[in-house]
This record gives structure tokens, sequence and C-alpha cells, in this order.
């Protein structure tokens, strides 16, 4: 019993880390598309069309590589900050062996971040964000950087416990066997 109850603090604690750590993301990720948008003229120009897909009606606009660009700049901090401070695996495998894990893991949740913000963006969708509220005329209104912070809200639960179960866990576990079986032969 006392065993168990320690796990569940344990996975509290750590649950309480990774979201500070995933605080101090969302930061930086705000940071990275509010940068790239001033750089694009602004977020009234996040749906400037980028690329059209060819033999398509579909279009890659600036607002896909605003979601993409600051996810990755993101996803290595919140790596090197929950592999040193929240799981301390550190000591316990390679940095490439536990990034490409966490980058994988990070890439489901960027995909269903980017259909989120998709939908929020575009004006066809039911879960546009609508106006009055929401629009280009001021920074703190702007639909483009509330579907971004909304998105990174919806798809933190997933990223914490594929990491927790996964990335930190499997690739550690698998690191420590692979040591045990050396040191037997």
């Amino acid at each position: 019993m006392t065993s168990r109850l320690n796990r569940y603090r344990r996975t509290f604690q750590q649950f309480i880390k990774f979201g500070i750590v995933g605080g101090s993301g969302v930061i930086v990720n705000m940071a990275v598309n509010v940068v790239m948008n001033k750089l694009n003229g602004g977020s009234g120009n996040a749906q400037n069309i980028l690329w059209s897909i060819p033999g398509t009606d579909f279009n890659i606009r600036f607002t896909m590589l605003a979601w993409f660009v600051p996810f990755l700049v993101a996803n290595v901090w919140n790596f090197q900050l929950n592999r040193w401070w929240t799981f301390q695996s550190s000591k316990h495998a390679g940095w490439w062996r536990e990034f490409w894990a966490f980058f994988a893991t990070g890439s489901v949740a960027m995909v269903v971040g980017a259909l989120l913000k998709l939908l929020m963006t575009n004006p066809t969708s039911p879960l546009y964000l609508p106006e009055p509220y929401f629009h280009e005329d001021r920074g703190l209104s702007s639909r483009e950087y509330w579907s971004q912070l909304i998105a990174i809200l919806l798809t933190l639960p997933i990223n914490f416990l594929v990491n927790k179960f996964w990335t930190f866990r499997s690739v550690r576990s698998s690191n420590l066997e692979a040591r045990h079986r050396a040191g037997a032969e």
C-alpha cells in the first residue's frame, strides 16, 4: 500500500513538473510564433498561402509554418528540461536515443494540434473561433495566437502520458536491460 501511494505521489509530482516545463515551453512556442508572425507582417497575414498543393484545392498557409517551427523549438526546449528535471533520465539513456522517442511522441501531439489550429482558423469550420471575440485587428484578440495556445493546451495530456509511460520509461528500461545483459556475460 505504501509503495503504491509513493508511486502515485511520484507520478503527481512528475505531472506538476511536466506542467511547469510545459508552461515554459508554451512561452517559448508562443514567443517564436509571435516573432514569426511579426516578421511576416503581423497575424493578419497568417492565412497567406505559402504553397499550393498541385492537383488539389488545398494550400499550405503561413499559419501552419507558424505552428510547426515553434513546435520544433519548444520540443527541444521541453525535452531537455524534462530529461534533466522531470524524469531525471539523463544518467540512464543517451540524449539522441531519448530525443527521437520524445520527438515521435510530440509529433503525434503536433499533428493533432495542427489539425485543431486549422479548424479554429478556417472560416468554414464549425470550430472556427468566432468574431467579435477573435479577429486580427489587435494582437490580444488574434485568432492566430489563441488557436495556437488552445491547441497546445489540448494536447498537453497526450504528451504527458505518452512521455511518462513510453519515452522516459521504455528507453531507460531497454538501456538498463542491455547493461544488465552485458554485465552478465
